[in-house]
């Protein structure tokens, strides 16, 4: 029990216990990284640490503040707990009003995008302001152990216009306090805020160390594992989600995509295909765009290397090293662009179907 169950970055594990031992622990700190390597968890870990009533740089697992904290491991009971009690169809005011705060201690809170409904979710959940102005106002509150630590996840998701509300808790922060912002990316963040927090950055995790999470925590046989730990691109997260036959499916249609841009014979088919993209209900739009960057990346180091490569998408290996000596590398940097500037514009609310159809077209033209 404790740090020591937790794999990969383990630079940022003995920081974070070396600020708890010298009992200086910063007020705001920023966890940036791939989706699923360990962000919340370690952040969790953290809370526990900071709050256990044995240790001083570690925990137990046995207190009660341990125990307690340890159940905000699995957020997705106490979201649905949460949003049945604000009810299935609230309004704008309901939800700012009952903001959803996941909070099985005093002293630890964890924030989570928003996704108003349990039965239809929002397409894009967001941490709304509610829930901002909650955490602002608790920040101050004396903590009943040790320290209040507030867990921010999808802190990318809150609105610029709206972020201010976390100035004046950074700019004068409580000495007793510290948040922990989660993100896949620091800049996507307000520089005001990204300045004023401890920034830590969370590498992918070997692929050897995602198949040794799978083995303890799933029941995936061994060449299953193996699969998903490719396919997962080192975010242990990730791969214990995957459904192998689904992610088989949608790299096999991205490649298709790419496949008739290419060839540029039909805009019709090539319109088809990334309209197939665009309203499947399986995947979310910004899985879509990482596997287009992952089918790049593999045709970038074919291009530049050796065909016996290691691949992010090893089951495409023949389909992608024919690819390879159709195209160059100025094509896959364009491809990368199109793909950066698309997925820039989703927070202004873009028509995926368009933009997607736009880079496709940009493709074709060579």
């Amino acid at each position: 029990m404790g740090f020591a169950e937790f794999l990969g970055n383990q630079r940022i594990v003995t920081a974070l216990r070396g600020m708890l031992a010298s009992e200086r622990v910063p007020h705001a700190m920023l966890f940036a990284g791939p989706r699923g390597v360990g962000k919340y968890t370690l952040a969790r870990m953290f809370a526990q640490a900071a709050n256990c009533e044995r240790l001083k740089d570690d925990f137990c697992g046995d207190c009660d503040p341990c125990r307690r904290i340890s159940l905000l491991a699995d957020p997705a009971p106490l979201v649905a707990q949460g949003l049945a009690e604000r009810g299935e169809s609230p309004d704008a005011a309901t939800v700012e009003r009952v903001p959803l705060i996941l909070q099985t201690h005093p002293d630890a809170w964890a924030i989570v995008p928003d996704p108003i409904r349990v039965k239809s979710p929002v397409a894009r959940p967001v941490l709304h302001v509610g829930q901002l102005r909650a955490v602002s106002r608790a920040a101050y509150f004396r903590p009943s152990g040790r320290r209040r630590v507030f867990i921010l996840d999808g802190a990318e998701t809150i609105r610029w216009d709206l972020a201010n509300i976390f100035l004046k808790i950074l700019e004068e922060p409580p000495e007793s306090a510290t948040l922990i912002l989660l993100a896949p990316n620091p800049y996507l963040l307000l520089p005001t805020i990204r300045s004023r927090c401890l920034q830590f950055f969370f590498a992918p995790l070997e692929t050897r160390q995602v198949e040794e999470i799978l083995k303890e925590r799933t029941e995936l046989k061994a060449h299953e594992r193996k699969l998903a730990a490719q396919l997962a691109e080192g975010s242990p997260g990730v791969a214990m989600g995957l459904d192998l036959e689904e992610s088989a499916r949608l790299r096999r249609n991205v490649f298709g995509v790419l496949e008739r841009a290419i060839e540029a014979r039909s805009y019709a088919e090539l319109f088809d295909a990334t309209s197939g993209l665009v309203k499947n209900q399986k995947e979310s739009f910004e899985n879509v765009l990482e596997v287009f960057y992952s089918l790049a990346t593999d045709l970038l180091e074919l291009s530049c290397g050796p065909t016996d490569c290691a691949l992010r998408n090893p089951a495409l290996r023949q389909d992608l090293v024919a690819m390879s000596k159709k195209v160059d590398v100025e094509w896959v940097a364009k491809a990368v662009e199109g793909l950066d500037e698309l997925h820039g514009r989703l927070r202004r609310n873009i028509n995926r179907q368009l933009g997607l159809d736009a880079v496709a077209i940009s493709l074709a033209s060579r």
